[in-house]
């Protein structure tokens, strides 16, 4: 498949995540998270979340969403996130079904909450007939590519903690954002007063395995017997581990997503003088475009990429930490052919 522009889940897997995965396939090791590998990487996540983190991992990004909903929230409660969320458009409804709370959803302009935003959701606190407004959670960086800046994470966790609420972040592409943003996993989440995370890398070089990062301990409660039920509990979760211990102590976390950073602000760059409208400001590794509907169904048919909002002929383009400049010079050349 020619390496296009669907989505950073498309991309392989970094060798230096290969060669941990094989390192740690030696002899035999407890199972369940009982090993020397998940010891060693829960103690790496302290130094980068604070000594009061807590990690659990999980097989997915869906699993890590669920199980921070779980801790957070009970089957008459509510969360509130963005329209465009994870959790509310790409997970088959699973906070609903699994956790049974509901989702209380904004309209935004650029996929970011605000708190003026959010209280438009938070009422009818103690009427039995509403669900109970419990958490929020915002992404970082958005599903439209956007991020949120330190003193906006803030003042969503004031404002959630001022109504005895909780905060979450989807940290999918937790590293785009950080490298964007020149700060620290700490300095955006638990120095910001964030609750609980949901961390991944496989979007940025990993093979698999998410995890749920809780850096309040309030919400400490019988996770290991919660994620067990989710069906979340990796047998070799030395595997799962191991990526992590990679991942996090020789800054390919930073390497790949500095990486696929400036590959989007490369492509941003090519597309100026064709004058292609783009709808957001590109802030990490993602660009949406608005373009005619027969330009980009036709550009489809050399490089795989998907519509964002077909309605407003808008397409979203995604590099990744193996993405080249002949890829994107391929493509804005495509491109280029099919508007004139």
């Amino acid at each position: 498949m020619k390496r296009g522009f669907g989505s950073d889940n498309h991309s392989g897997i970094s060798p230096e995540i290969l060669n941990a995965i094989a390192r740690a396939n030696v002899d035999h090791a407890l199972a369940y998270g009982d090993d020397e590998w998940c010891a060693r990487t829960e103690a790496i996540f302290r130094e980068h979340f604070g000594p009061q983190a807590k990690v659990y991992f999980v097989f997915n990004g869906t699993g890590a969403n669920v199980l921070n909903i779980d801790a957070m929230c009970r089957s008459h409660e509510a969360v509130v996130c963005a329209e465009t969320a994870h959790i509310n458009v790409d997970e088959c409804g699973a906070p609903q079904r699994v956790v049974g709370c509901r989702l209380l959803t904004v309209d935004t302009p650029d996929g970011k909450l605000t708190p003026d935003l959010v209280r438009q959701r938070l009422h009818g606190f103690g009427f039995e007939h509403h669900s109970q407004p419990r958490a929020i959670s915002i992404t970082q960086s958005t599903e439209l590519g956007t991020l949120y800046t330190l003193d906006e994470i803030r003042a969503l966790a004031d404002l959630a903690h001022s109504y005895n609420m909780y905060l979450h972040m989807d940290g999918a592409r937790l590293a785009n954002a950080a490298v964007a943003l020149g700060c620290s996993f700490k300095e955006m989440t638990t120095d910001l007063g964030v609750d609980c995370l949901s961390f991944g890398g496989t979007k940025n070089g990993m093979l698999m395995g998410e995890s749920v990062v809780l850096l309040n301990p309030a919400l400490d409660v019988d996770m290991r017997y919660r994620r067990k039920q989710m069906t979340q509990l990796c047998s070799k979760m030395r595997f799962v581990a191991a990526q992590f211990e990679a991942y996090l102590t020789t800054d390919l976390w930073r390497r790949n997503a500095e990486h696929s950073n400036r590959m989007a602000q490369m492509l941003l760059d090519e597309l100026r003088p064709l004058g292609v409208r783009v709808m957001y400001p590109v802030q990490v590794n993602s660009v949406f475009v608005q373009l005619p509907a027969e330009v980009w169904h036709a550009l489809q048919q050399e490089y795989f990429f998907y519509d964002w909002d077909e309605a407003q002929n808008v397409v979203s383009w995604m590099c990744s930490f193996d993405t080249v400049e002949d890829d994107i010079r391929g493509f804005v050349q495509a491109l280029k052919r099919l508007l004139a």
